[in-house]
């Protein structure tokens, strides 16, 4: 079976979906509240999601080895993150899979595991 990372394309592609999904988050209304989270450049976090996604989605780990974790929690701990920031970054994440053209397959395979990612910094209740 293929990974994810695989059937995205590898690198190349896993870098677009990180840049897609910051585009996304800097464009859609509906992802203010955690496009406020981030500062006005995006140009490293851009590059911290490219690396973490790579491995993450089976491919090198990158995060790993630049950053010595793959703790997300501790780097969130800043930001009170509700289920509707979590939401947020679900819609991002949906529309830059879109744009990269992922396949229904890789799409529906990542759903449930991105969620997951998303609701475990959530660190605020409702």
């Amino acid at each position: 079976m293929q990974t994810p990372y695989e059937l995205l394309g590898g690198e190349e592609k896993i870098r677009e979906l990180a840049n897609a999904f910051y585009d996304a988050m800097d464009r859609l209304p509906q992802a203010a509240g955690i496009r406020q989270m981030h500062g006005e450049n995006l140009d490293v976090i851009k590059e911290k999601l490219f690396e973490y996604l790579s491995g993450w989605m089976g491919g090198p780990p990158l995060y790993f080895n630049n950053h010595n974790t793959i703790c997300l929690t501790a780097p969130h701990k800043p930001f009170a993150i509700k289920a509707e920031h979590r939401d947020q970054w679900l819609l991002c994440m949906d529309q830059a899979l879109e744009e990269v053209g992922a396949s229904d397959e890789v799409r529906a395979m990542l759903k449930e595991p991105m969620f997951q990612l998303a609701d475990i910094v959530r660190n605020t209740p409702d």
